[in-house]
């Protein structure tokens, strides 16, 4: 049977010393998913409503040439490292190639060793076992949704954005409410948990990611100004972000915290659904009701044109002089966050750790002089839909070097203070220039690219995890079944996962088409999904058959040892038991 689609191993953080932090400011970074930089009125978009993140982007130090990943992993690995997110161990956003490599420092590691609070509350995406999990990487509070989206193979199955079933601190519990509603929730409260303290919060938003399920009243005052139906639940899902950045900022100034928070917003890629691009990636330069809009940017998410990575990016800070809005207009990007807030919090940066990014402490304080012009990579790995083999970076593959108003986007040059819209290559008028930009990609990718062979295990360890559940959207080898509905389906394939198993022993595994939870046999259908017209777009596992998987036999290979066995199609799952000493291991 070449389905495994799901495999359990029955076999689940680190500590640091705190230290005093009196005086030291609450943290809290938040991070959008999908919403692109035009989306936002802040940013000129005529059409979504965001009075609170307009009065934010008012109020704050605005990076205004700020960039980010073209996807949702590597820009997160990058903000939380501080580093190339190719130099971590990632640039996809599955097949195990989204685990950042457990030497990497991540900030939560930083800022709880010197005597913050720490939470995440949202999307992780930077792996859901030991020791890529949130409580293994400097996170003592976590409450988050298993894979990179809801209804991906990890998360729970059924999630649907409403009283769905997240991980707080590595257990499954169901929690009431809205998703984003959720998330700021439990921020406010871990913030008002200890005054004594200070609290960093990593508040990663899942929307306004597809699929987009988001409650009617959200959606209605955007279909009644004509927008169309999938922009119109697109902008609902900001309109319901932006509604509870006003909830938190409110709650910031009645509590008296909003002078000593350092509060960051940023987006974490291009847009996926406000803008409908022409055939050559342009958008048109003025916004319409029909097409969106895009900034007169070329590209949306998974595009090394300026549309997939540029970013906004507000830091405010009251008490650190960070309250009145004015614009950095030099080149920065995710990587300078971890850096820049380590130093604005008085911490000791981690000892060994060459950041790639920079602190900028001197531009927030007007302090220009001596900040020399610098050479940015951005690229984009991305195949979805296609077989990713041992999922291996490629070389030259959508890719953008990016130096003051110059943008080298493979061969193509183009000078962005004449031509935002990236329409006119120069690169023949410019020659040098684009030579000494080729020449930084290649320098910039022999640097990054020296651990693209390394694989970053998933590791059994029975003292930490008792039972370890390896989903086909972390296999390599074939073409990832990375969703339910891919699950669902039937796409079929076949892969492996780089295991690591701690302490030699016997180890139970089986072998499931469907999760626990669900609890049916392995030939048998679902149920199919709830569909509620007034809070879900329209499903399109509903229009699909649910593939039925005939199981007959079922295998089972640990680096060289393979096990097979007929299958009784009544089963839930396949259970074979193994003694493995320990070591490193393929399990197909």
């Amino acid at each position: 049977m070449a389905v495994a689609l799901m495999l359990a191993v029955w076999v689940g953080s680190c500590g640091y010393a705190a230290v005093g932090a009196a005086g030291r400011p609450n943290v809290i970074l938040i991070v959008t998913d999908d919403q692109g930089y035009a989306d936002m009125g802040c940013h000129g978009n005529p059409f979504v409503a965001t009075p609170h993140l307009d009065r934010l982007h008012d109020e704050s130090v605005r990076l205004a040439d700020f960039h980010v990943d073209p996807t949702c992993s590597p820009t997160r690995a990058a903000l939380l490292t501080g580093r190339y997110a190719a130099r971590t161990g990632v640039w996809l956003t599955y097949a195990g190639r989204n685990y950042p490599r457990r030497e990497e420092v991540m900030i939560a590691e930083v800022f709880r060793a010197q005597g913050y609070r720490t939470a995440v509350f949202g999307k992780w995406h930077l792996g859901d076992e030991y020791p890529f999990r949130p409580q293994d990487r400097g996170f003592e509070t976590s409450l988050v949704h298993r894979g990179g989206v809801f209804g991906e193979t990890p998360d729970y199955w059924g999630n649907d954005y409403y009283d769905d079933v997240y991980d707080r601190n590595g257990r499954p519990e169901r929690v009431q409410g809205y998703c984003t509603d959720v998330w700021f929730r439990e921020a406010i409260r871990f913030l008002d948990a200890d005054d004594d303290a200070p609290a960093f919060i990593y508040l990663a938003t899942n929307a306004p990611h597809g699929p987009l399920h988001v409650p009617l009243e959200e959606v209605r005052p955007y279909l009644e100004a004509g927008i169309p139906e999938r922009r119109a639940r697109f902008y609902g899902m900001i309109a319901s972000i932006d509604r509870n950045l006003g909830r938190l900022r409110e709650h910031l100034r009645r509590t008296g915290r909003d002078r000593d928070t350092l509060l960051v917003f940023l987006n974490d890629n291009g847009t996926t659904f406000g803008v409908t691009l022409n055939r050559d990636q342009t958008s048109d330069p003025h916004p319409s009701r029909e097409r969106g809009w895009n900034a007169g940017m070329r590209g949306i998410k998974g595009s090394a044109w300026e549309g997939g990575h540029r970013a906004a990016c507000f830091i405010h800070w009251p008490g650190g002089g960070f309250a009145e809005g004015r614009d950095i207009t030099e080149l920065t990007a995710h990587i300078d966050l971890m850096p820049t807030l380590i130093e604005l919090c008085g911490l000791q940066p981690p000892r060994g750790v060459a950041f790639d990014g920079r602190s900028l402490v001197p531009l927030l304080r007007g302090e220009r002089d001596g900040w020399s012009e610098r050479t940015l990579v951005v690229h984009d790995q991305s195949r979805f839909g296609e077989p990713v083999g041992e999922g291996r970076m490629i070389r030259g593959k959508e890719f953008a070097v990016m130096r003051g108003r110059w943008r080298l986007v493979g061969r193509e040059l183009f000078n962005l203070l004449e031509d935002p819209g990236q329409r006119h290559d120069v690169a023949r008028a410019y020659p040098q220039l684009a030579a000494e930009l080729a020449a930084a990609y290649d320098a910039w990718w022999a640097s990054v690219s020296s651990g693209n062979e390394r694989h970053n295990p998933i590791v059994i360890d029975p003292s930490i995890q008792q039972t370890v559940t390896l989903t086909a959207q972390g296999w390599s080898g074939d073409t990832v079944p990375y969703s339910q509905e891919h699950v669902r389906t039937d796409i079929g394939g076949n892969g492996f996962w780089d295991v690591e198993i701690a302490r030699a022993g016997r180890y139970a595994f089986e072998l499931r088409r469907w999760p626990r939870e669900l609890d049916l046999p392995l030939s048998a259908a679902p149920p199919p999904p709830p569909h509620d017209p007034a809070r879900h777009e329209r499903l399109r596992t509903l229009d699909q058959p649910t593939g039925v998987v005939e199981a007959v036999r079922g295998w089972l290979k640990v680096g060289d040892t393979r096990l097979e066995r007929p299958v009784d199609p009544k089963q839930t799952g396949i259970r074979f038991v193994l003694e493995l000493p320990a070591g490193r291991f393929r399990v197909w």
